[in-house]
């Protein structure tokens, strides 16, 4: 057995009702364009395989590779990039017509750097079926006014449908985490519902606020938001960011690029 690294944050998930339950949330098909994000020791990897014959697979660890590929033959054609996801040039498996389905058990400790690195490909991706730690779920699902909104809630949101499809206890994994996991899933928007006519400011705008979430929005945006946008503005200044959905800042974002 393959000894998982602590460097790469692996924990291999090993109880069969979770991953039959996974496999079924994610429902494979043959012309799927399915990409796995580290495939570890092909717990989902291969039950996937069996169902869409052609699979993608992110991985860095070069000593689960050959191990993989032997496993792999008699089920269908695994093809696997040798990589750090977070690097990853995701636009190079895209073929017109057919989007990529993005699925993985992300590792802890990489699992916000990659949702962003993967956002910036969202045109290209029509769904993504992640394990994660669960506080990290809840966080990327968060409505306005939860204490568990943020920075990433926002950004995710707006780019996303978000939806917490069910819990995973530590049990389901060698070694065990320490953390409870969840299985989330991602739908990126075919049209968005709020649009910011400048993502950059949007992004500067919503980093900045939760980047001093103590601090009443009017405080914390002085540089990027002038008195004027908020005398415009039906949003009051006096607030602080964990109070406002995609919508809103998006409206001040918009209010700002106007100016």
């Amino acid at each position: 057995m393959h000894t998982p690294r602590k460097r790469f944050g692996q924990h291999f998930l090993c109880d069969q009702n979770v991953i039959q339950n996974i496999v079924a949330a994610i429902q494979p098909k043959p012309d799927d364009r399915l990409v796995e994000i580290g495939p570890g020791q092909g717990a989902l990897t291969f039950p996937l395989l069996q169902q869409c014959q052609v699979l993608d697979a992110v991985e860095l660890d070069r000593d689960l590779i050959a191990y993989l590929e032997q496993r792999a033959q008699p089920i269908g054609e695994l093809i696997i990039h040798q990589s750090d996801v977070l690097d990853f040039d995701f636009s190079k498996l895209y073929k017109k017509g057919h989007p990529l389905r993005v699925v993985g058990n992300l590792p802890y400790n990489i699992s916000t750097p990659l949702i962003f690195h993967l956002l910036s490909y969202a045109d290209l991706i029509s769904d993504m079926v992640f394990m994660l730690q669960k506080e990290v779920a809840e966080r990327l699902a968060a409505p306005a006014g939860s204490p568990h909104i943020g920075r990433l809630s926002i950004m995710v949101q707006y780019y996303c449908e978000v939806e917490v499809l069910f819990d995973v206890a530590p049990d389901a994994f060698y070694p065990p985490p320490k953390v409870d996991s969840s299985i989330l899933q991602l739908k990126p928007h075919k049209g968005k519902p709020y649009v910011a006519k400048n993502t950059k400011l949007f992004a500067d705008i919503v980093k900045q606020a939760f980047g001093q979430r103590r601090k009443t929005l009017r405080k914390s945006l002085k540089d990027l938001i002038s008195p004027q946008v908020w005398a415009q503005s039906n949003i009051s200044s006096d607030l602080r960011p964990e109070t406002l959905g995609v919508k809103e800042f998006v409206a001040l974002a918009n209010l700002a690029d106007a100016e």
